[in-house]
């Protein structure tokens, strides 16, 4: 039997465990991945919520990072078998699709609560937590032993700034795992839609699935037909971010709890380490017995008492003095300059964490999937592709919304903040 040969068998033999997702239904793991849901750090990720605040907007996005991992896994087994499969497929090992489908299972174990609003933040990305846990705690004896995976090649396949002796095995999981088309995307648009009651995020998975071509330079490519499954994905993103992500409210809630917890990260009542281990309702509880005046931002969003927005207009990046807004260090002053002037100017009492201004992160819509047509390989721009650079600048671009806040303070003029946000602006 050949090495592909084992790896198709284990695969189609090996994952007997069902369980139910209101997603894909079934979702079959084996054994000793079942046993990998009941350690603390995946029973952590019940507790997360995928979404963050948005169940304030929507109440039916209340779904978790568990869930969304299992759905990953899910999709993760069907892509490589998919792979395994195709004639062109490059040499794999049985221990390095183990240790894939074992990446895609832990792909988020490394996520704290509330990590979108915590972008910009001094913290250690998700990533890197996912990949220390998996070769430093005990976890790794129970991969390597249990799963028969190769600890270190999990933790590679998911935090792409580590280095691993066997790259080109790698390489292809990764562009897997984190690629235009990566299972990690279609589980979390077609979930979060799901649990939105919006359309806008379905994916047409089997004809995804069915275009994927295994290139001999360990890269993953589309075949030409490939080329509408992305640019649905890409608009229904857009569409996501529009409808969802973004969502005014969830943003305003956003742009609170960084502003709650940036501040009491620079002024030490909170430490980088004291989160990394917290769920939704702990943090919430770390966060109010800390001490931090800002604090109470998280107690007014877990209360809905949202801060009001005072001035709001698309973001121009050829202003330089918004683009000096984008780092959170420029903005926080901004911010407590505004309620400065403002206590001077009016006698109001107005403190540091009453004004939040939000600029959210760049997106990207780039796709660099090759795609294989015959012997010929084409970049994805140059493929006949509806989203070129000009309509992926403009997709970007219209996303992005300035937005001035304050808390309603009684004998504040919500335009005497807007005045002078322009004027310091």
């Amino acid at each position: 039997m050949t090495e592909q040969d084992r790896i198709l068998h284990h695969l189609m033999h090996e994952y007997d465990r069902p369980i139910r997702d209101p997603m894909w239904k079934h979702v079959y793991l084996s054994e000793p991945l079942v046993n990998l849901l009941g350690r603390p750090e995946m029973l952590k990720l019940t507790r997360i919520r995928q979404l963050g605040p948005s169940y304030l907007v929507y109440p039916g996005a209340t779904h978790t990072r568990l869930n969304h991992s299992v759905g990953v896994f899910h999709l993760a087994k069907r892509m490589i078998r998919k792979v395994v499969s195709e004639p062109g497929c490059p040499p794999l090992t049985l221990t390095g699709v183990r240790s894939f489908l074992t990446a895609a299972l832990l792909h988020d174990l490394g996520h704290f609560p509330y990590t979108h609003s915590l972008k910009e933040l001094p913290l250690t990305e998700h990533e890197q937590l996912a990949a220390t846990m998996i070769t430093e705690t005990d976890l790794a004896e129970q991969i390597r032993t249990d799963i028969g995976a190769d600890p270190e090649m999990v933790a590679s396949i998911i935090d792409e700034d580590r280095e691993i002796a066997d790259r080109n095995e790698v390489c292809l999981y990764r562009s897997i795992l984190s690629g235009a088309l990566d299972p990690d995307k279609l589980d979390y648009l077609n979930r979060d839609a799901h649990f939105c009651g919006v359309p806008y995020g379905l994916q047409d998975v089997d004809f995804v699935v069915d275009q994927l071509v295994p290139l001999p330079d360990y890269r993953l490519a589309l075949r030409p037909d490939g080329i509408q499954a992305v640019e649905t994905i890409l608009f229904s993103k857009y569409l996501m971010y529009r409808a969802v992500y973004w969502h005014k409210t969830v943003r305003i809630a956003t742009a609170m709890i960084k502003k709650a917890l940036y501040l009491s990260l620079r002024d030490g009542f909170v430490a980088p380490g004291d989160l990394y281990d917290l769920d939704d309702e702990s943090f919430v509880r770390v966060m109010r017995d800390s001490g931090s005046p800002s604090a109470r931002l998280i107690q007014d969003v877990w209360m809905r008492r949202f801060h009001k927005v005072v001035d709001e207009y698309r973001f121009d990046p050829a202003e330089a003095s918004l683009v000096a807004l984008t780092e959170l260090e420029k903005r926080t002053e901004v911010e407590a300059a505004i309620a400065s002037e403002l206590r001077s100017s009016s006698s109001v009492p107005v403190s540091e964490s009453d004004i939040v201004i939000d600029i959210p992160e760049r997106i990207s819509f780039e796709v660099d999937m090759p795609i294989a047509d015959g012997d010929s390989i084409r970049s994805f721009p140059d493929a006949g592709s509806v989203f070129t650079a000009d309509v992926v600048r403009e997709f970007t671009a219209s996303l992005r919304r300035v937005r001035v806040m304050c808390r309603p303070v009684p004998g504040l003029d919500p335009h005497a903040v807007s005045a002078v946000f322009r004027k310091l602006v």
